[in-house]
Formats: structure tokens, sequence, C-alpha cells
């Protein structure tokens, strides 16, 4: 875990992600970029006449401004290296594009809030970079207030064995000094009584192959079931304390997208705490 990329529109939404980032790099030894993208405006006619082409440059400038500003409160107020960009693509593109250029660790943005519609825009914008990353997603609720974590709850359905996923949950808790535990759940709505007994039967396994590869004893893997996804995960973290939540989302088919909303996404506009996005290979409903 080095490099952190967080992307920007300098809305309170957006400041969240980079607090909590600020915050985080305290923990953990990392450098911030700083992510802003700048969409250009206008049409053929007013880019021929110049006038355009002026007030996108006066913008861009701005930006470059705001970005330097933010850059020297940070390192001069917190003593965390920053670093900013900015990026005239769309913000997906964007992201992709920074991230494998920097060779980015870890993106974190913020999230839907209640707020006015600016907070809406980009939370719907974090909303569709989910999945799409190839390197983990900290996605940042619109009030969360930093606090440095104590519990982080992996949420699955596929007793992920992947090092790729769980080395990456498992470093993370150990640089937050964070303790893991498991959350197995079974939907009562989409899944079949064979799986929820497959569920029940595979826990325990699943509690002790953790325990052993990742000498965790204080690891606990429970079996939730609901009716009601997001109800059933957030009564559980609301009981036990939980900090941070991790999920794994897989790229799936178009008509499996439609008919079947990933549920990490949906996860997403309901949890009160950071959501870690974890991008899987394999297909899922997840």
């Amino acid at each position: 875990m080095k490099k952190i990329l967080v992307p920007t529109d300098f809305s309170t939404c957006a400041n969240n992600a980079v607090d909590f980032a600020v915050q985080s790099a305290k923990y953990l030894p990392v450098e911030i970029t700083l992510l802003h993208v700048f969409e250009m405006n206008g049409n053929v006619y007013t880019d021929y006449m110049g006038v355009n082409n002026e007030f996108n440059q006066s913008m861009l400038d701005d930006v470059h401004n705001k970005l330097a500003d933010v850059k020297k409160v940070i390192e001069e107020t917190e003593g965390v290296i920053v670093n900013t960009l900015v990026a005239v693509t769309p913000l997906v593109d964007a992201v992709l594009q920074a991230t494998e250029k920097l060779g980015i660790d870890l993106v974190v943005m913020g999230t839907l809030g209640a707020g006015a519609i600016k907070e809406k825009l980009w939370g719907s914008k974090t909303a569709a970079v989910i999945g799409k990353t190839k390197v983990p997603l900290m996605v940042i609720p619109f009030y969360y207030e930093w606090k440095k974590p104590e519990k982080l709850l992996l949420s699955t359905n596929h007793f992920e064995k992947e090092p790729a996923i769980l080395d990456f949950v498992f470093e993370l808790a150990d640089l937050y000094m964070t303790q893991v535990n498991v959350a197995v759940m079974t939907d009562e709505d989409d899944d079949k009584a064979e799986t929820f007994l497959e569920h029940t039967r595979k826990t325990p396994q699943y509690e002790k192959m953790l325990k052993e590869q990742y000498k965790e004893e204080a690891l606990t893997a429970t079996h939730l079931y609901g009716k009601e996804f997001e109800e059933t995960l957030q009564k559980h973290i609301d009981e036990n304390e939980i900090d941070i939540l991790a999920m794994v989302t897989y790229q799936r088919g178009f008509w499996d997208r439609v008919f079947h909303p990933s549920k990490t996404k949906r996860m997403s506009y309901h949890t009160k705490i950071p959501l870690l996005v974890i991008p899987g290979k394999q297909e899922s409903k997840i």
C-alpha cells in the first residue's frame, strides 16, 4: 500500500473522501494524488471564435489553483505528501487511466448524500466507478466523520480464497491495526434452501481456514440471513460496531446487471461507514 488516488470536485461529498485519505495516511505509509476531472464546454462555433477556448482555459487555471491550495493546506497542517492531477476525460476513464499510469493501490471517493444537487451528482458518479476499477475502491458516506478503524467486516457469499482479495483485506487491517470479522450472507428472497444449508455448513470451516492462514485468532465468521440484504447487513454492522465494510464485486454480463443489480453498489447507497469495494475475477450476482 503506497499510493492512494482521490478524485474530487471540491464538494463536501468529495472533501470527506480527501479527509479520510489524509487521516489514513497517518497510519498507512502512502502518498496521495488528488484528481480533478475538468469537463470542456462549448460547440464548434464558439470554439472557432475563440470564446470557449478562453473560457475553458480560465476555468482550467482556476482548477489548478484550487488543487494547489488544497495540497498546500494538507502538507502544511497534516504533514502528508500530496500530488495533484487534472484530466479532461470522463471520470471513469480518468480514474482508470490514472490508476494504471501512477500505480495506484487504492481509490477513495465520497458517496451519495441527502444534500445539494451537486452532492447527489458526485455520489452518482462514485457509484458509476464501482466495479470498474482494477484496484480496490474505498467509498466514504456523506455524513461520515473520521475515526481510526477498529473493526473491519468482510461480507461475502463466495467464501473468498483468492490471495489478491484476502491479502489486501488483511494487509489493510494490519496497517490500521484493525480486527477482521466475516459475514456470510444468505438472501431469503434470492437464495435457495440448499444455499442456506451450504452457507451454514461452510461458515465454521471458512473461519478456521482464515484463522490459520492469516494468524487471526480473534476473527469470527457469522452466517447472516434475511429478506432485506441491506437492512440485515446494516443491523449486524450496528450491533457489532463495525468501522469498515469490505465487499467483493465481480464483472457480469449486461442482462445480469439489469435483472440482478449489484449488491455492492446497492450497499454503497445505504452504508453509514466506509465501504471497501474489492474487484473480483469470476462472474457472480453479488
